[in-house]
């Protein structure tokens, strides 16, 4: 019979992995509320032209890495490859923008891209994601970058530092767009044949291209600040003083583009140390036509979006450890038949009494002792056929060996006094 494995690009998150993935959510989460996010959960699939229009049909995501097909009613579906789109959806939908502003928004969950999977980078993955809706001011992109800068501060992370540039607006960026062609005319020769057919359908993707050829001809390409319109400028300023007051240390980075096509000024990256040379963590920007573009009022926002399996590497790379899960303190072993009816009873009592406890399965007393230590029990009760005809059970402090009698009927209050003297 052939055995079945995991799809290429996908991961088991086996239980030795949970610390990580516990922390790190329940972090995000913790953090973004202190800063007045709420959640929002949206389908892990959308209609394949919710992205198609929103994400951009230029784009590497649309073009080659979108997992679509059609479902029994020949609906054309998309398993989301990013949150912002389906955001903006449910933000329109469901009549969010007539809340007050901001409207503040984060999720968190799988995403899906056909990509070639390497460190860090899987073809199912997860996302921690942040939006503010509603918010003109440059205040509302520090805001962003701050909750992003927290997060990873929160997470000890070493070398943090932004990566900051503004890509302009629909008033400014034909001019760069142009600027850019007509540069790149005299290099075709000497660029990459995806930099050829990204030239005529998304310019400025071009800054964004890996290939080794190509980074000659990048390092000299117009820049995009350089373009800016008076509106954008005094945006971008704005952003800059606020950094600057706070001591966040930033690089502009004129070849810094985001792979969407829906960002507008500011785009953004926090860097750190961690796999190989100081890389990115995560990235965003200022999106102003998107709701616009979806069928919504024309409305500003504002965002990023964090990998968690790069969050993860990065905390491996750099020797942070996150905190234990908690177990259940209490196990219950017993000899004999009479002695595991009673078990149960009590197991089930602690349970209720909201103490966690685990019972033996099977096997000789001093076996499943061997289960107590196993499971990091701190205390354990142990029932025998004697002990029981009294009336009585064992509870045994598992850190100190100190072992004590107790009436079965006072176990649960026992256990309680002890948990709450620890």
């Amino acid at each position: 019979m052939d055995k079945f494995t995991r799809p290429t690009g996908t991961q088991d998150l086996l239980p030795a992995e949970q610390p990580y993935w516990e922390y790190v959510t329940s972090s995000a989460a913790a953090t973004a509320r202190r800063f007045g996010y709420e959640r929002i959960e949206t389908p892990i699939f959308e209609a394949t032209g919710l992205f198609a229009r929103g994400v951009g049909g230029a784009t590497d995501i649309v073009e080659k890495e979108m997992y679509s097909f059609r479902d029994k009613g020949d609906h054309a579906l998309t398993l989301r490859p990013e949150f912002t789109a389906g955001v903006v959806r449910a933000y329109i939908e469901n009549g969010l923008h007539t809340l007050p502003k901001p409207v503040k928004l984060f999720s968190l969950g799988p995403i899906f891209r056909y990509e070639r999977p390497q460190a860090g980078r899987f073809r199912q993955f997860h996302q921690f994601n942040a939006e503010i809706f509603g918010i003109q001011d440059p205040l509302a992109d520090l805001e962003t970058m701050l909750l992003a800068w927290d997060l990873y501060a929160g997470w000890d992370f070493k070398g943090l530092a932004f990566q900051l540039n503004s890509t302009g607006c629909p008033v400014c960026r034909p001019t760069f767009s142009a600027a850019l062609r007509d540069y790149y005319q005299s290099h075709l020769h000497e660029i990459c044949e995806d930099c050829k057919r990204r030239l005529e359908t998304n310019p400025l993707r071009v800054l964004d291209c890996k290939q080794e050829r190509c980074q000659p001809v990048i390092a000299g390409a117009p820049q995009s600040i350089a373009h800016l319109c008076e509106e954008c400028s005094t945006h971008f300023t704005s952003l800059r003083s606020y950094l600057d007051a706070l001591g966040r240390p930033y690089t502009i980075n004129p070849r810094l583009v985001r792979g969407l096509d829906y960002y507008t000024k500011t785009v953004f990256e926090v860097w750190a140390e961690g796999i190989g040379a100081q890389a990115a963590v995560c990235g965003g920007g200022r999106y102003d036509g998107l709701i616009e573009l979806l069928g919504g009022r024309p409305t500003p926002a504002v965002g990023f979006a964090a990998g968690l399996e790069r969050i993860i590497l990065v905390m491996k790379a750099q020797g942070l450890t996150p905190p234990a899960l908690p177990v259940p303190p209490v196990f219950i072993a017993f000899s004999g038949d009479a002695a595991r009816a009673t078990a149960v009873r009590l197991v089930v009592d602690l349970r209720a009494a909201a103490i966690g406890a685990q019972i033996a399965m099977g096997g000789s007393l001093k076996a499943q002792l061997r289960q107590a230590d196993k499971a990091q029990a701190r205390f354990v009760f142990i029932i025998g056929e004697d002990e029981l005809a009294r009336g009585e059970v064992n509870f045994k402090d598992m850190a100190t060996g100190t072992q004590l009698t107790v009436a079965l009927g006072t176990a649960a209050a026992q256990v309680s006094q002890a948990l709450a003297a620890c």
